[in-house]
């Protein structure tokens, strides 16, 4: 993996964060506690494992933060959805946030691929 690709999959999730912040602020008060403060937490865990594990020498750990990393992005794609359904997301800013979340997951995929590869997992 390149510094390129590391650096343009950073700009992407840090996107996604600050639109996420910016559309769950008009959610319903009822669910700060909820889907707004999960759907945040889901969001930043991406960035935050990806970071983290960029920063570990070890491919295995690597390896580990990157799935994680993948999975919290998959656990706010769902939120993204239910919030959606409940009317408190619109189409067009969920059809923005899901597509580039689905260009993160990509990337992100790309990168666990290639270090199982590496470390010999499948």
């Amino acid at each position: 993996m390149d510094d390129r690709f590391f650096k343009d999959l950073k700009i992407k999730i840090h996107k996604v964060i600050m639109a996420v912040y910016d559309v769950t602020a008009d959610f319903p008060k009822s669910e700060l506690y909820g889907v707004v403060s999960q759907l945040r937490r889901a969001i930043v865990s991406v960035m935050l494992n990806l970071v983290e594990g960029f920063g570990r020498r070890k491919p295995k750990v690597k390896l580990n933060f990157f799935e994680i990393s993948y999975g919290s992005l998959k656990e706010s794609k769902y939120l993204m959805y239910l919030a959606l359904k409940r009317g408190w997301l619109s189409k067009e800013s969920y059809d923005n946030l899901f597509g580039l979340s689905d260009e993160i997951g990509a990337m992100l995929w790309s990168m666990i691929v290639g270090l199982e590869k590496d470390v010999g997992e499948n």
